[in-house]
This record gives C-alpha cells, sequence and structure tokens, in this order.
C-alpha cells in the first residue's frame, strides 16, 4: 500500500502495533499531540540518549548540570554581593538568591536553543525513518526539564547549609516547571520552522538569551528599579516564573496573581500556537532537510 509505513512501538499496557498511513488527514495540532503520547517511550529515549552523549567525553560527566548554574553563580556572588546583598527581600542570603534565579534562566536558554536546533540536528534520522519531528523537538525541551531538576539538587544543599531552609511549597515546584516546559517548547517549535530555513536565526537567538539572562533579575532585585517601570519585567517570559520558583523554594516574595495568569496561558497558549505553526509549515520544510 502506497504511502504506508508500520512502525512497531512498544506499549506498557499493549502489544498492539501503531500503524502511520500518509494519506490519512488529521488535525494538524491533535495529531502532533496524539504523536507526543504515542512516542512518550521514544521521549525519554532521547532525554537519556541526549543526557549521555552531551557528556560522553567529560570526566565529571552529568554533574556538570550542577556545576555549570552553580558556577556561574559563585562568580557572580562574588562580583554583585556588595552592591545588591542589602537590597535582596527578606534578607536571604545572595547565594540563594541568584542561584534560584540563574537554574530558570539557564533552562530557559537552554531549552530554547537545544528545541529550536533540535530538527535540523536530527535531519539523518527524519530522512531515514518515519518518526514525527515533534518528537526530537519536545525531547529537547524535556531534556532542559531534567537539567533543571539536578540543579535543584546544590540550591537545596545551599539553603540548607545558610540556615534559609526549603519551604512547605517546594513540593509545588512540578507545577510551574511543567507550564515552563510548555512554553519553551513553544517557543522552540516556533524557532525552529525558521531555523531549518536560516541559519541565522540559530545566532539570533544566541544574543537574545544573554539579553534575557541580563533583563532578568537574577542578581539584582527588582525593588531597585522605580515602581512605575516594574510593570514593564512582565515584557520578559522568564520573569514571572522566576517570581514564582523563589516563592516556592524559599518562600520568597508572593508573586503577584497576573504571574499565576501569565504562567497559565503562557505554558498553553505558548505550546498550542508554536506546535500549531511547526506542525503546519513541516510539509514545507520537510524537503529543505
Amino acid at each position: 500500500m502506497s504511502g504506508l509505513v508500520r512502525a512497531q512501538q512498544q506499549n506498557r499496557d499493549t502489544d498492539s502495533v501503531s500503524l502511520y498511513d500518509s494519506a490519512v488527514r488529521r488535525a494538524p495540532l491533535r495529531g502532533a499531540l496524539v504523536d507526543l503520547y504515542r512516542y512518550r517511550a521514544l521521549v525519554r529515549l532521547l532525554v537519556a540518549r541526549d543526557m549521555t552523549v552531551r557528556y560522553k567525553r567529560s570526566l565529571l560527566g552529568v554533574t556538570w548540570t550542577v556545576l555549570n548554574p552553580l558556577l556561574i553563580t559563585l562568580v557572580m556572588w562574588g562580583v554583585f554581593e556588595h552592591l545588591f546583598h542589602s537590597s535582596i527581600p527578606g534578607h536571604i542570603p545572595y547565594i540563594v538568591y541568584i542561584l534560584a534565579g540563574n537554574l530558570v534562566v539557564t533552562y530557559f536558554q537552554q531549552g530554547v536553543n537545544m528545541t529550536a536546533a533540535s530538527i535540523a540536528s536530527s535531519a539523518g534520522m527524519l530522512t531515514k525513518v518515519y518518526v514525527p519531528p515533534v518528537i526530537f523537538a519536545f525531547s529537547a525541551a524535556a531534556s532542559g526539564a531534567v537539567n533543571f531538576v539536578y540543579g535543584l539538587v546544590p540550591l537545596v544543599v545551599i539553603q540548607l547549609s545558610t540556615g534559609t531552609g526549603v519551604a512547605p511549597t517546594f513540593v509545588l515546584v512540578p507545577v510551574p516547571l511543567l507550564f515552563f516546559l510548555l512554553m519553551i517548547a513553544g517557543i522552540g517549535f516556533f524557532l525552529a520552522t525558521y531555523a531549518i530555513r536560516y541559519d541565522d536565526v540559530l545566532n539570533l537567538i544566541g544574543v537574545v538569551m544573554v539579553l534575557v539572562a541580563y533583563i532578568t533579575p537574577t542578581f539584582y532585585p527588582v525593588t531597585i528599579v522605580p515602581a512605575q517601570f516594574r510593570r514593564f519585567f512582565y515584557l520578559d517570559p522568564v520573569f514571572p516564573y522566576v517570581e514564582t520558583f523563589r516563592y516556592l523554594e524559599y518562600g520568597g516574595p508572593r508573586p503577584s496573581w497576573v504571574a499565576a495568569a501569565y504562567i497559565l496561558v503562557s505554558g498553553l497558549v505558548g505550546f498550542a500556537v508554536g506546535l500549531r505553526v511547526f506542525v503546519r509549515r513541516w510539509p514545507s520544510l520537510a524537503v529543505l532537510m
């Protein structure tokens, strides 16, 4: 049968064989969501592969997922402590304040970069076997989430060693993390549609990520900015997540209802829009692979 590709995939619940028929028309967005669920085992495999391959030639291995934000935090701590320490709300140790913000910004940077580049870097496999391209993009965003979880380990250790403690709300961290993953994946889907056609997109993303790192209040408190200008922080897609994670991790200032609404909308809408753009343009992009 023309256009029929037989794909066998193990499922925890059934041993059924999944069939993909290119002649069958499906709603693009719904079809992509179905693919993400159907190939969830492959997503886990790709995340594990990414963690293994990235540090294959490294002596410290996956320890670098912890060391990277920690070393950046130590540098910023040494440079900016005397400038901003006294202005941190709640008299939180400055190193805790910086590391909590850096973990969020680092995940955003890594997640968007990896997701945007994931399709182009997987061209060899995509042109040989049928695998929904959204699987590679989403697994790249999920790999960044795994790095974020690893990064929480030194943060908790530092919080305990400095007497800050861990807030009871820490158990709720997975909730905004899920929406953060969806937003990052959505942004990555959108950018991947252009990164396949134009290599300049990835270079531009690198510049924007540096800008986000300085705009987001990771090493300086929001309180030093005049009140009439603070609302502009909500133009930064990472700011509401930084404030929310700080509140959940060590009991920082409670985020406003605007931040909570932003997290909900940015996760769901961002993911849906980015995914819709990607799957609709994929047929014309596939010929460029």
